[in-house]
């Protein structure tokens, strides 16, 4: 992640409406799947700072991977177990997760079929993942850059992935509909008036609140129509994917 991003980050993950309204909706999505008896064991992969690691409380036993160690503070290494590694084959937490999150994350790593694998096998057999990516790549604009981004997701190549994985998928919907005329508006200005990316900002409170309650609205339909900035899916491990040794996947 680009230095002064991250710098900002924790920032903009407690008050911008964007962060605000992802999270919220990823919540209300897990309370639903979550099990009578909460998911146990959750592991938030690339979570920074462990800035969702309060909110998945109420839902079981979090804990962090963050391969960048910078980002992280002694506070929340004090607080939170965490395991300052890549998220790789080499990664061995000696134990299985009821639920494994991947929130924007997948289109960093340069492996992504590797990835899903992994954390198909560290699924508990009634395990659930959880992942969101940023939606179509007619959407590239110079935050992908900031980002370090490799790619954006269609649903039906993300789909492709995770079966591909030995997952089986339980839902696949893009969400944030409503930004993707102003992603094709920024990418068009972009070509015209080159700029360096720079960072996301608050926009002034009552814009900040509008824009989040009109995310929130949207969100309430979680469906269709099938363009938007954002997309997320969950699924659990298939049966038969606990029997293939990784050798032979």
């Amino acid at each position: 992640m680009d230095p002064e991003y991250a710098h900002l980050y924790r920032e903009l993950h407690e008050r911008h409406w964007w962060w605000r309204a992802r999270e919220t909706a990823i919540l209300d999505r897990l309370r639903r799947l979550r099990p009578r008896a909460g998911f146990g064991a959750i592991l938030d992969v690339g979570c920074g700072d462990g800035l969702w690691l309060e909110r998945l409380r109420e839902l079981g036993e979090p804990e962090g991977l963050e391969p960048d160690a910078e980002v992280v503070s002694a506070e929340s290494l004090r607080r939170w177990r965490f395991h300052l590694c890549p998220f790789d084959d080499a990664f061995d937490p000696g134990r299985q997760y009821g639920l494994v999150l991947m929130l924007d994350v997948l289109e960093h790593l340069p492996d992504e079929a590797a990835a899903l694998r992994l954390a198909a096998r560290l699924l508990r057999p009634d395990g659930l993942l959880v992942l969101t990516v940023p939606a179509f790549r007619l959407l590239w604009t110079a935050h992908d850059d900031l980002n370090f981004h490799r790619t954006r997701y269609t649903r039906p190549e993300l789909v492709r992935a995770l079966r591909g994985a030995g997952l089986s998928v339980l839902t696949a919907q893009y969400f944030f509909h409503w930004l993707f005329p102003v992603k094709l508006l920024v990418r068009a200005k972009e070509r015209v008036l080159a700029s360096e990316p720079r960072p996301p900002r608050l926009p002034p409170p009552p814009v900040n609140r509008l824009l989040y309650l009109a995310s929130r609205l949207e969100q309430r339909t979680w469906g269709p129509p099938p363009a938007s900035g954002q997309l997320g899916a969950g699924g659990r491990r298939r049966p038969e994917s606990t029997l293939i040794p990784h050798d032979m996947v």
